[in-house]
């Protein structure tokens, strides 16, 4: 018999860094889910990922109180800011820049978001990932 899944939920969470704490905590708290399972689950998951680096994770609950996750790549936001050698993106992105980035530092993104883009080939998620740059003020050289 299938399990009777009662519902979904997304978190932002560290690589390798899951704690108890807000804002993990309370959110799988209120939803019934074992919160040290999940972070030793989590954590686990993560451990090959750069330590600190933002995961976006899809997690479905069960009415057995069991769960599931799906972790995603960290945002194109944060290897652009990382390769750009920046803290944040431009205030103004059409109008000022605030860093630069290679063509091969691009590619080298786009190959580790493939897995979540939904482009068929490698020139096509460079375009998405250089519209990411472009409205963050990060010029492509």
């Amino acid at each position: 018999m299938a399990k009777k899944l009662v519902g979904t939920m997304k978190l932002q969470v560290k690589a390798g860094q899951a704690n108890p704490s807000p804002p993990v905590g309370p959110a799988l708290g209120q939803r019934g889910i074992n919160i040290m399972e999940f972070c030793k689950a989590f954590n686990a998951k993560t451990a090959d990922m750069e330590p600190g680096a933002p995961c976006p994770t899809v997690i479905s609950y069960y009415q057995d109180k069991s769960f599931t996750m799906d972790i995603k790549t960290p945002p194109a936001s944060y290897y652009l800011k990382k390769a750009a050698k920046v803290n944040s993106g431009a205030k103004t992105p059409s109008r000022e820049t605030v860093g630069t980035i290679s063509a091969k530092q691009l590619r080298e993104i786009a190959e580790a978001k493939m897995v979540d883009l939904s482009a068929n080939d490698v020139e096509q998620a460079m375009k998405i990932i250089m519209g990411s740059a472009k409205s963050m003020g990060i010029e492509v050289k």
